[in-house]
């Protein structure tokens, strides 16, 4: 029994096609690592809660949703720059490839910059009080909060490009491993600040939003020191010729990263104005809970973006056509297992966070459906950005970000805090059935019009 499982281990590892084993590799590798990260991660909620309190700590996550929009500022270069590096990859012109990365960290460095000292000179005169639904003079500091968490993210802008760098080298199991150290030396901090002091907010950001940062730039270090020294940024390769280009590619999905904001990242702020922070904080333990379903499928779906666009470069549809069937069959388990977290979620919930946060059945059911819609959209769409085919993409997401936030407002006051993720849902099947249609025209090579373009 068991040398036949060590054999059928070996086969599943050895025997494909070199862009599959490269994947499977991945995803055992992310397997270990991002179990890892899932089991810390739901550590660090009721700990976190416990060292400021739920309000706060409600405060924190809304701040940082609001903040994320600034990364619409990148112009689509990260997206351009995967994309067009995996391309001169396959094709291993490293030359080139050096050009794409030193020419998009000068350009994020620039816009970062820009970007910080345009928000100094605004912050001073931004209610972020009312902004917050919180009661004035309560968080005296909250102009000063936001400036850290802004800081911090601007640094971040530009360092994280790494995990563009790696996913676009078929090794996104190392920004996992990234991800996991920074969740695990944010755990231990945590866990030593609770012991030893009464908790705050401007601390917890500044461990919450620094200790991620921190590794990332080591991580950067040592990985363009090592493996990817023959690309890593200089100088002296910056060509901002590259910038037009990286930016055609990217243009499109710019807009498509505003609209997958205002899809994903408003519901925060819409619960905050209808509910208090408060609530913010039991939302978002209802999302940990079922993103465990989303994690487990990003850590096998996140290598084929760039596998997709080697495929479609060389043509093989073959390998696409399979990869797409078995990435289908994948969603099909996770539905399911989605289901049964929602009918185990009530003891899961006293298990984790004990009885200091409530969340209603209602807010599980919508986080249920949520999932299962969101990952099997996502496995058109990782096909759709590996190959360039966006512009439908593009069209559906203008208009689902348009519609998104009154629908959520309007069905959040009539259900509660489920009616916001509700609004996701209708959006996401939606997506999802067409990006499916488009999906089967380009890999049946009957795709026309807009389904091609």
């Amino acid at each position: 029994m068991l040398q036949a499982i060590q054999t059928n281990i070996h086969r599943f590892l050895t025997q494909g096609h070199e862009r599959s084993l490269r994947a499977k590799k991945n995803i055992i590798k992310s397997v270990f690592i991002k179990g890892g990260s899932v089991i810390i991660s739901l550590m660090l909620i009721p700990l976190t809660i416990n060292y400021v309190n739920p309000t706060q700590y409600g405060i924190w996550l809304t701040l940082s949703s609001i903040i994320t929009w600034a990364a619409l500022f990148d112009m689509g270069l990260g997206n351009g720059l995967k994309n067009k590096l995996a391309e001169v990859i396959a094709l291993n012109d490293m030359s080139r490839a050096k050009s794409y990365v030193s020419s998009t960290y000068a350009i994020l460095l620039i816009i970062s910059t820009l970007l910080f000292i345009v928000f100094c000179l605004i912050n001073p005169y931004i209610n972020w009080a009312k902004v917050l639904n919180v009661q004035a003079g309560v968080y005296e500091q909250l102009n000063q909060l936001v400036l850290i968490i802004f800081a911090f993210f601007c640094f971040q802008f530009i360092v994280e490009l790494i995990n563009t760098v790696l996913s676009a080298n078929h090794a996104p199991a190392k920004s996992a491993l990234m991800n996991m150290i920074a969740q695990l030396l944010t755990l231990v901090v945590i866990v030593i600040a609770t012991r030893y002091k009464p908790g705050s907010l401007i601390e917890l950001v500044i461990i919450m939003a620094g200790i991620p940062l921190l590794v990332m730039i080591a991580g950067s270090i040592i990985l363009f020191n090592g493996s990817y020294k023959l690309i890593a940024p200089n100088i002296a390769a910056i060509n901002f010729k590259y910038a037009k280009e990286l930016l055609t590619v990217g243009g499109s999905f710019f807009i498509i990263q505003i609209g997958a904001l205002v899809l994903y990242g408003t519901d925060n702020i819409v619960i905050t104005q209808l509910f208090g922070p408060k609530e913010v904080t039991v939302f978002n333990v209802a999302y940990k809970l079922f993103s465990v379903i989303l994690m487990i499928f990003m850590l096998v779906i996140t290598p084929f973006w760039s596998a997709f666009t080697e495929a479609y470069v060389k043509d093989d549809y073959d390998w696409i056509r399979n990869a797409i069937a078995k990435i289908n069959r994948l969603w099909g388990a996770l539905s399911l297992l989605s289901i049964l977290l929602l009918i185990i979620s009530p003891w899961l919930y006293t298990a984790w966070v004990g009885k200091s946060i409530s969340v209603p059945l209602s807010l599980s059911v919508a986080m249920c459906c949520y999932m299962i819609s969101l990952i099997w959209q996502a496995t058109h769409v990782q096909l759709l950005n590996g190959t360039g085919k966006i512009k439908l993409q593009f069209y559906l997401v203008i208009f689902s970000s348009i519609v998104n936030i009154p629908l959520s407002i309007f069905l959040g006051r009539r259900i509660g805090v489920a009616g916001v993720t509700f609004s996701n849902v209708i959006l996401l099947v939606m997506m999802g059935i067409v990006f499916s249609i488009q999906t089967n025209k380009i890999i049946n090579k009957t795709a026309s019009g807009i389904f091609n373009a």
